[in-house]
């Protein structure tokens, strides 16, 4: 069994995926495995978030002990990892080949990527923290990788221009689905809560001032009438500003080699 205190000499090398662990099969709870407990775990975390996540209330979710669990993982961050992992699998790796260009390709993979963030808004925090190298990450991965390169850009340029898309998607992710958690947590639909907020914002004398060089822009996005139309209007012009860039860049690099 790996302790945590044994990953914290060395967590630059900590992950699941680098373990050297060797096979339980058989002798473990009946009904149990580590299918079911990634299963559940995704369902808790996209529930309460990371911090409700427990070994303790895991077992009391899955009816078994807290010791039953150590027969398939070590520690939390096990599970953790697993979960990361198994909600990249939902990126549509099929839908992306099939896609033709790299602009094409590009859009397909910001797209799901948007989407997994907002399904999962506990994914967004363990950015940086793991090592993220299970099966479906690694692949998803591979597929920007190949696209970017197929782009035309230099190798020195290739890691800048998946970060300005991809970093991009991530922050943009990110605040929806955080957005979305905030609304939810108030008991309101995201369009009710965003008109709540706004005008809560212009109505306030102190930020009359503040208000009126933004008003413009207030006005044009309460004009849509759904804030889920205004994240995808908003998300597909930004990235086709990114593609663009990309493009621009490329021919600009062509002109100078």
């Amino acid at each position: 069994m790996v302790k945590a205190a044994d990953r914290a000499k060395n967590p630059a090398r900590s992950s699941v995926w680098l373990e050297q662990r060797p096979p339980r099969n058989g002798g473990g709870p009946a009904g149990l495995d580590r299918e079911r407990i990634v299963t559940t775990s995704i369902r808790m975390l996209d529930e309460d978030g990371l911090a409700g996540l427990s070994m303790r209330k895991l077992a009391t979710e899955l009816g078994v002990t807290a010791m039953s669990l150590y027969w398939y993982v070590d520690t939390k961050d096990d599970i953790i990892e697993f979960a990361l992992d198994s909600v990249y699998g939902e990126i549509d790796i099929a839908a992306v080949d099939a896609a033709g260009s790299w602009q094409e390709r590009i859009r397909v993979l910001a797209l799901d990527y948007r989407r997994m963030l907002v399904r999962h808004p506990w994914t967004s925090p363990c950015a940086g923290q793991y090592l993220n190298i299970g099966p479906h990450a690694i692949a998803v991965g591979t597929k920007i990788q190949e696209a970017v390169k197929d782009t035309g850009l230099p190798m020195n340029r290739q890691p800048s221009a998946m970060s300005a898309v991809f970093q991009f998607v991530y922050g943009y992710g990110t605040l929806e689905s955080q957005f979305g958690r905030r609304a939810a947590e108030a008991g309101m639909s995201q369009d009710d809560f965003y008109v709540e907020a706004i005008k809560a914002f212009r109505d306030d004398p102190q930020f009359v001032e503040a208000v009126e060089p933004m008003a413009e822009i207030l006005d044009e996005r309460a004009s849509h009438g759904s804030v889920s139309a205004i994240w995808d209007r908003d998300f597909e012009y930004a990235l086709d500003v990114l593609v663009a860039g990309i493009e621009v860049m490329v021919a600009r690099e062509a002109e100078t080699s």
